[in-house]
């Protein structure tokens, strides 16, 4: 079994003598049921991955002894996430599976289809902090209030692309607009970018953009319209695709886990 691995808000050196919390203590103890002299892994996403030895244990406190450091800390790629959240559990698994994939930031985007109209961010902070214990990342993505599309875009920082997935065509009278107007393939459009270049994603709502919206957004010189298919995907399969080709093509896909 791998050595467990914990979030700690502390500073690691060799040397540190940590009180773990409740939350911390709960899943050391109890879940994973350790006791005095086993060890753990943590990380704070600033000091690299360290090992610790559990010292003193109780029922409900644990001290560990930070020992030596096994992984120096590496920089995650300036991907960024926008998405408009839709029902609580399928906003959980964005979240998740977006800490997994590698993003950097994730900031739910209200837009005028948005049908969850509240998003409790430390709900979201903790699962992206357990998505991150389990697999091996050695920092936590910033998980940013919601926010307006309108406010968004109109404070978007120069030199960052936005990449928006636009499944719709630009004739209003039929279903998804019809063929014209529609957007390039996703991988296509990554290939025209500088890989060095920040990058963000939007994931729009169930049910799409409204016109205006997509007017907006085909008017910014930031945009990149892309589609991902001939398959209307949903939100949360959505942005699991599209963060997965492009941290294939332009990310940090190359690596391997632990390097």
């Amino acid at each position: 079994m791998a050595t467990p691995r914990l979030f700690l808000d502390s500073p690691l050196h060799e040397g540190a003598h940590i009180e773990l919390g409740k939350e911390a203590c709960h899943y050391i103890l109890t879940v994973m049921r350790l006791k005095g002299g086993d060890q753990v892994r943590i990380f704070n996403g600033q000091d690299g991955e360290w090992l610790g030895e559990l010292g003193d244990v109780s029922k409900k406190t644990a001290i560990l002894a930070v020992t030596r450091q096994v992984r120096e800390q590496r920089k995650t790629p300036d991907l960024e996430l926008l998405f408009a959240p839709v029902k609580k559990t399928r906003t959980d698994f964005i979240v998740e599976k977006a800490t997994e994939l590698g993003v950097s930031i994730i900031r739910p985007v209200l837009t005028h289809r948005t049908i969850a109209d509240k998003v409790r961010v430390e709900r979201l902070m903790a699962t992206a902090r357990e998505a991150a214990e389990q697999t091996e990342r050695l920092d936590l993505p910033d998980v940013e209030d919601a926010v307006s599309l309108e406010k968004v875009l109109k404070d978007w920082p120069e030199g960052r692309v936005l990449i928006f997935c636009d499944e719709a065509g630009d004739n209003p009278g039929e279903d998804w607009g019809a063929d014209a107007g529609r957007a390039g393939p996703l991988l296509e459009v990554l290939k025209t970018l500088d890989p060095n270049q920040p990058v963000s994603l939007l994931i729009g709502p169930e049910g799409g953009f409204d016109d205006k919206e997509r007017t907006l957004l085909r008017s910014l010189d930031c945009v990149r319209p892309v589609s991902l298919g001939p398959r209307i995907l949903r939100a949360d399969t959505a942005a699991c695709a599209a963060l997965g080709v492009i941290q294939a093509v332009i990310g940090d896909w190359s690596l391997t886990p632990r390097q």
